[in-house]
């Protein structure tokens, strides 16, 4: 794949398309060990080796995070009144990236961000009818065939008729909840009209993913390729 030089540099965090065009004319950046002085040179971000003073970038095609979203946390790339989950990413071509669908600001859990708006568009086609399970808490009592009346495809409203779900209620006040969709509020809705109120809720796996274990909330990791395969696998 062919990208502008100052795109790429730019994507990598050396500094803004401006700043990296200064860099490139005064002969800082080299392609493959020559110095190059046009910003519009063309490079092959896979195959070449490109340095800045004499320190090599990473040029990766395309990038695959996973989040493990906080309470209090917007997924959006700006926000002028809240934190948004890009003020925890620290990784230099964080300009180009952005969420695979959103969580409320006050969901937690799996979040993946990326830059491949081709696979992500794919994720979120309501064609593909791509899994996710939450875990949630919830006060007052659901219905005695709550789980039954899920499996059927819950009528939420005069709007909203939800596919055939899962729903696996594990003891008082506390649920699985997998949907193979994402409507506005969806899970909080749907368990309203089941009779509970939803007082905390995390989302546990996307499609093929799960959420690591090990990653608290706020923090973030690369993905493998095997689970990179196995999302476009789908």
């Amino acid at each position: 794949m062919l990208v502008r030089l100052d795109k790429l540099l730019a994507d990598n965090g050396i500094g803004t398309r401006s700043e990296v065009k200064k860099i490139i004319k005064n002969g800082q950046v080299t392609v493959d060990g020559k110095v190059v002085k046009g910003s519009d040179l063309k490079v092959d971000a896979s195959a070449s080796k490109v340095a800045v003073s004499g320190k090599e970038i990473s040029a990766k095609l395309e990038s695959w995070y996973m989040l493990n979203k906080p309470a209090g946390t917007v997924s959006a790339n700006e926000d002028g009144r809240n934190k948004t989950v890009f003020d925890l990413l620290d990784v230099p071509e964080k300009k180009r990236l952005f969420c695979v669908g959103r969580l409320d600001i006050d969901t937690e859990g799996l979040l993946l961000i990326t830059d491949n708006g081709e696979v992500s568009h794919s994720l979120l086609s309501p064609k593909k009818h791509v899994s996710k399970k939450y875990y949630t808490e919830y006060s007052g009592e659901l219905c005695r065939d709550a789980e039954k009346m899920v499996a059927e495809g819950l009528q939420v409203d005069e709007e909203l008729k939800c596919l055939p779900a899962k729903l696996e209620i594990t003891e008082d006040g506390k649920a699985y909840l997998t949907i193979a969709e994402g409507k506005f509020h969806q899970v909080k809705r749907m368990m309203e009209r089941l009779g509970g109120k939803v007082t905390y809720l995390k989302r546990l796996e996307f499609g093929p993913l799960v959420l690591d274990e090990n990653l608290k909330p706020g923090e973030y990791r690369e993905l493998s390729e095997k689970e990179i395969e196995a999302l476009k696998g789908r």
